[in-house]
Parts: structure tokens; sequence; C-alpha cells
């Protein structure tokens, strides 16, 4: 699950190595190009050199929902939304730099637990037919085993030269019960309370490496953002998502602050 010169490279290895071991494929597994457009507040993460290396979900028209482990810093980062195909200019792009990263301050980059961050941006983007903001679920809420639930993401991991085409991919698997994500024959115990768990009982669909940061929808809602797992597309292993719903009231009170009463809380 989760382009660049080797500088660079070395860097995002540091931040994500144990992401980076434990997902050694190339992108969505198992799943197909998602419509064009269809998925209008998918983001994409990428270096000053053009370069993806994460997924994210615009919340808000100066805030982007992503993985705590994607953060290389603000100097290093690029935010672009309304994309389809990376490396084609399709016209619909719109580009923005971070202001500030705010990874969650419970992030254990050894646990994964509340592997969650917001990025600022320093210019709002404009909302249109290819760009919108993402659906969140409510404080708390959850999905019952089996639900089907969508992932999509770019990941890929090409390094220096002229990249190929990378279509946004997506991919349907069902929701993974906490009990048996952590049983001894799976996770044995490491999946927390703010993780979810989704992928096939019989395995070939999943994210993967590049893929990070990316939403996991169900019912509408951005449930999940695409966090850890062992290999890709594993039956024994589901994807690792970061749990939204853990995190709603965080996010509101980061995004909005004092003005929360003027909004209402949902």
């Amino acid at each position: 699950m989760m382009k660049l010169l080797f500088g660079l490279w070395s860097v995002l290895l540091d931040l994500t190595m144990f992401h980076s071991q434990a997902l050694m494929q190339n992108r969505i597994i198992g799943g197909n190009a998602a419509a064009p457009n269809s998925i209008r507040y998918m983001v994409s993460l990428q270096s000053t050199s053009g370069q993806h290396f994460c997924g994210g979900s615009l919340v808000h028209r100066y805030w982007v929902l992503t993985a705590a482990h994607c953060n290389i810093g603000t100097d290093q980062m690029m935010i672009v939304a309304g994309d389809y195909k990376l490396n084609v200019f399709e016209g619909t792009e719109q580009y923005a730099k971070p202001h500030k990263l705010i990874p969650h301050p419970l992030y254990n980059s050894s646990t994964n637990n509340a592997d969650i961050m917001l990025i600022k941006l320093r210019a709002p983007m404009v909302l249109n037919k290819f760009v919108s903001l993402a659906p969140l679920p409510r404080q708390g809420t959850g999905v019952v085993e089996g639900h089907p639930c969508q992932v999509s993401g770019w990941g890929h991991n090409g390094v220096g030269g002229v990249q190929a085409p990378v279509t946004l991919q997506s991919v349907t698997v069902p929701i993974v019960s906490a009990a048996r994500c952590n049983s001894s024959d799976s996770f044995d115990g490491n999946i927390t309370a703010n993780m979810i768990c989704a992928g096939s009982h019989s395995g070939g669909k999943d994210a993967c490496k590049g893929d990070s940061g990316g939403p996991l929808v169900c019912r509408g809602r951005v449930y999940g953002m695409v966090s850890w797992g062992y290999g890709c597309g594993d039956a024994r292993f589901p994807g690792v998502y970061t749990a939204v719903s853990r995190f709603r009231r965080w996010l509101d009170q980061t995004i909005y602050g004092p003005h929360l009463r003027c909004f209402g809380y949902r």
C-alpha cells in the first residue's frame, strides 16, 4: 500500500520504512480504472519534482486528509486535485503548496496507531465538476463486517526518469472484523481500536505501496485511509486502514477550531 531523486526517496523511506517493508508490490491490486473524474475529492501528494508518493482526500477547500506517515515536510510537497492520469496534463488539475502539516498527536510510527494527518493548503482549491469535498462519517460510527467498500489510488513506485501515465484505480473490498484481523492467523493483536481492516476472503484485492493516505469509501463516506499491511492482496492479511470516524472530532476541531459552535457539531 504506499518519484523523485534518490535524496528525497531516502527521506520517504526513512519516514515510511515500516510501510515500505510491508508493502512491496506496486499499486491497487485486483481493481480497475475508475471512471474519469468520478472520485472528485481524491488528491495526489507529490514531490516538488512531480512524483506521486501518497493519496489523500480533500475535506475542505483549504484542507486535505491523509496518513501521518506521508509526512515528508512542507517544503518537499505539492498537492494536486482534479487529476486522473498522472504525468498527463488534462486541464482539470489544480495545484497547491501546503502551509502546514498536522499529524495527529498520538501518531506512533512503530505501532501505526493514529496514522492520520491534516494538510492545510496555502491557497484554497476551487470546487467544480472535477474537484469536490469528501463526505466524512460521524464520530464513532462504524461499518459492519462484510460491507463492501471502495479503495482508490495511483500507487506505483517509479524512481527517476519519465513514468508512464498512471490512471486512478479502484477496487471493492469487504470490511473484515477486528476479531478476525487480530487473530493469531492474521495480525495477532496489532490492530488497535483506531484501525479497520478490509480485504477479500480469497485475497487478490487490496491497496498497495503508493496508495497510502487514499480513501476507503463505505456508504458514500470516507471511513478509512490506507495505512499499512503485510504484502498486497494476501488473504491472511487484509489491508489496514485508519478508522476516520475515530478522529472526526479532532478533524473538526483542527479545521474549524473556535468556529465549531457556529457550524453546529455533526
